[in-house]
């Protein structure tokens, strides 16, 4: 009902911003914002169904939705279409067996926790041609691989130097999402210690994951689950003075978009609360620097060009303002942002085999060419994981996340 028919979302790669991708990449009313709208007042006005949601027509119009959440900011009526799919598909279910693809998706973390008891053997067999065949992975892709260590384990090993700083500016408490922790730990491993070396203590709290594949798949029950989980063992030690701060986007943003719907009425304000005290290390960092806690004086002076793609669903719910400023902070360090939409991957869905030429698709419209097309010595930013593979895919260029290239800078 929130949808006015005003067709912004019905918009050419050409005109910036990222609503909707799969539009700007086929031209397709159904594949528009407006499109997936219409399709569900249809149906839910007009079935007969008990289940008002048991229509194929539905779940494929839905599965096409990439939840970038970019219709949320930039439709001006705000249609959450990424919201939206999740409660479909939670409905739908109701009625239809969940394929394994969904729930191995959904409950990845856990699995990973089990596959790192014999990580090169679980790497060799989730590389194989015949395990992305059978569970439905575009030959094309490779899936991320697990760390020599998780993040975590890491960290109780004594690794890190927490807590022994006498002159410490404060505490952090940094969430291990379960993309660093399982995939890429070496992130996270930089993050830790480039908060210790700038005076932090930092601190890895007991907690759940995210929810985040939970709910791209629509097992909000999961999902639900694990917010309250996380709302009742996070409340209590994350504060203003030390928040709760996150590497990967999509993760971290949970805690801001859908904790504080998802979990039940008698804990919602501890949600809200934990929310406004849940930001992106970026946002920690530039927060410090206007402190004057951090200043450039501890980076290189070495020159650098970076070009950054920003997170479509940090571009929807927060800003890539924090993160430029951030790369910035080496006085000698150029940005500049790809003026990209969603890059095409989206989680999960780049990887499935009927979704991979889409993905591709909208990959080419802005980010592919312009990354091609940046000089070798330039580095390329992405804070999420998805986008990173995405871009190695599609251009065989390396992308780093930016706490990589702070920790790099440091002097």
């Amino acid at each position: 009902e929130k949808c006015s028919g005003s067709g912004d979302c019905r918009k050419s790669a050409l005109m910036g911003g990222t609503m909707c991708p799969t539009f700007m990449a086929t031209h397709d009313e159904e594949k528009s914002t407006r499109g997936r709208a219409n399709i569900l007042r249809e149906f839910l006005t007009r079935s007969e169904k008990v289940n008002r949601f048991d229509h194929k027509e539905i779940f494929e119009v839905m599965d096409l939705c990439i939840s970038c959440k970019a219709c949320k900011s930039e439709c001006p009526s705000n249609v959450d279409m990424a919201k939206f799919k999740a409660e479909f598909l939670h409905h739908y279910y109701r009625s239809h067996r969940i394929p394994l693809r969904t729930l191995l998706i959904g409950w990845l973390p856990r699995l990973n926790r089990f596959g790192m008891l014999l990580r090169p053997v679980t790497n060799f067999i989730t590389g194989t041609k015949l395990f992305k065949s059978v569970i439905g992975i575009a030959r094309e892709r490779e899936l991320p691989s697990l760390s020599w260590v998780t993040m975590r384990r890491w960290m109780s090993a004594g690794k890190s130097s927490s807590g022994s700083a006498v002159d410490s500016k404060g505490k952090v408490f940094l969430f291990a999402d379960e993309f660093t922790n399982y995939n890429e730990s070496d992130i996270g491993i930089k993050t830790i210690l480039l908060l210790e070396r700038l005076g932090y203590e930092v601190v890895i709290p007991a907690s759940a994951e995210s929810g985040r594949t939970f709910l791209s798949k629509g097992l909000l029950g999961a999902a639900r689950r694990v917010a309250e989980k996380n709302v009742r063992m996070l409340s209590d030690v994350v504060s203003a003075e030390s928040p709760l701060i996150g590497i990967e986007p999509s993760a971290i943003l949970s805690f801001r978009d859908e904790y504080p719907e998802i979990v039940g009425e008698e804990i919602r304000q501890m949600a809200v609360d934990l929310a406004a005290n849940a930001m992106l290390l970026e946002e920690f960092i530039c927060r410090e620097l206007d402190k004057g806690n951090i200043t450039p004086a501890r980076f290189t002076l070495n020159e650098m060009k970076i070009m950054l793609h920003g997170h479509c669903q940090q571009k929807a719910l927060a800003s890539t303002v924090p993160t430029k400023r951030m790369l910035s902070i080496p006085a000698s360090y150029t940005i500049s942002e790809i003026p990209s939409g969603c890059c095409g991957m989206a989680g999960s869905f780049g990887f499935e085999k009927e979704h991979y030429e889409l993905s591709m698709k909208i990959g080419e419209l802005v980010l592919f060419p312009e990354v091609r097309r940046a000089d070798p010595d330039t580095l390329i930013a992405a804070p999420g994981t998805s986008c990173r593979q995405q871009i190695a895919d599609g251009t065989g260029r390396k992308a780093f996340h930016p706490v990589e290239i702070l920790y790099d800078a440091l002097v």
